[in-house]
């Protein structure tokens, strides 16, 4: 595909992931690219794309290929002319929670490795990499991007430790990204499961009680916001001005704790909800395998029901909670830096109701939801 030859060609490494394809989306209809390369493992016909989605797929050039494959990665890179690509965007990694570490070692650490090496080789003007705020230490003052680093995932550790070994890797134009929770249209993870235990809730017409207090941090980042910035970073950075890599936070203004987020629950599903309070919530992660069993059973079985009710077929939507996130650990995220650096503006400041029903909706679109 071709827009324009002046406008920057570019490559997304895991582009039919999440944040991946709303960069495609944002580039398309803005028409910022002259040419974009998608490489991924999944393909766009089984990644439950929405149908404005599809359509900026439709505009790009898609490779099939596994990005932890050094010879496989070297091919992402090749073009038809000899000519490298000016930016390169990596969101490819392992997502899934209490994955043994060896998937991590791999999906992560080498994949990024790997990748970052080849564009250093290949003197790729800008190279962005998708790192978490769950890198930081886990309390509930607002991290800085020079804060404490303590990492409380195991996806995060592994993070870190590839955001360290790229900073080593000579020639490679690194700028590095962590977003605090990243919620919008398309996510399986992060605020969504809370929207369906909340649809759970109201179906058992029962109170939904959470663990720890209402006003636990769990910051939060439209996906809108994320692909803007990442490509806001591209044309902003100068290999020249920067000895060491930049590395920006992405949190809205919104200082999401889980109140904010039950607030809405409430109003969209018009639920009732509480907190067990410390008691109960240092009881529960005391013994946290079995507390959980018993929440994931409540809520799994269901939403199994509500699905089958509303003649819902393969949705990959699950109320199942991770107990590596159900700790008592908030994600407090200083999103500020990029703006005054850079410039940058976010245009979805606040975690609003309407925010929340479009993840919603797109999901029925798909008919992927109740």
């Amino acid at each position: 595909m071709t827009i324009s030859q002046e406008k920057p060609s570019v490559l997304i490494l895991g582009g039919t992931g999440f944040v991946g394809r709303h960069l495609v989306h944002y580039l398309i209809t803005n028409q910022l690219a002259s040419h974009i390369r998608v490489a991924d493992k999944m393909l766009p016909q089984t990644a439950y794309l929405s149908k404005q989605h599809e359509q900026s797929f439709k505009q790009i050039e898609f490779k099939q290929a596994n990005l932890v494959n050094p010879t496989s990665i070297a091919s992402c890179f090749q073009r038809d002319d000899g000519s490298e690509f000016d930016y390169v965007f990596n969101f490819a990694a392992e997502c899934k929670y209490s994955q043994v570490n060896e998937v991590y070692q791999d999906r992560i650490l080498n994949l990024s490795v790997n990748c970052a090496k080849e564009a250093a080789k290949r003197n790729i003007k800008v190279y962005i990499m998708l790192s978490t705020a769950e890198v930081y230490d886990s309390d509930q003052v607002a991290s800085k991007e020079s804060s404490k680093i303590k990492p409380w995932t195991t996806i995060a550790k592994y993070k870190h430790r590839a955001e360290e070994q790229l900073k080593q890797i000579e020639g490679l134009n690194l700028i590095i990204i962590r977003p605090a929770i990243t919620y919008g249209p398309g996510a399986n993870t992060g605020l969504t499961p809370r929207l369906i235990i909340g649809r759970v809730y109201k179906y058992l017409n029962e109170e939904m009680t959470l663990l720890w207090s209402k006003d636990l941090k769990l910051n939060t980042v439209h996906v809108t916001d994320v692909a803007r910035a990442c490509w806001h970073l591209a044309l902003w950075y100068k290999p020249a001005d920067h000895k060491e890599a930049p590395i920006f936070n992405l949190a809205d203004k919104q200082d999401t704790d889980q109140e904010t987020i039950n607030t809405h629950l409430r109003a969209i599903f018009g639920i009732e909800t509480g907190y067990h309070g410390s008691v109960v919530s240092t009881f529960a992660k005391m013994n946290l395998n079995s507390v959980l069993d018993d929440i994931n059973e409540k809520h799994l079985q269901p939403w199994a029901d509500i699905l089958k009710d509303n003649n819902v077929q393969n949705s990959p939507l699950s109320p199942y909670l991770d107990p590596e996130l159900l700790y008592n650990n908030a994600i407090s995220v200083n999103g500020a830096s990029i703006e005054e650096q850079t410039g940058f503006k976010y245009t979805v400041p606040y975690l609003t109701q309407e925010n929340l029903q479009q993840i919603m909706d797109e999901f029925k679109e798909l008919e992927l939801w109740p």
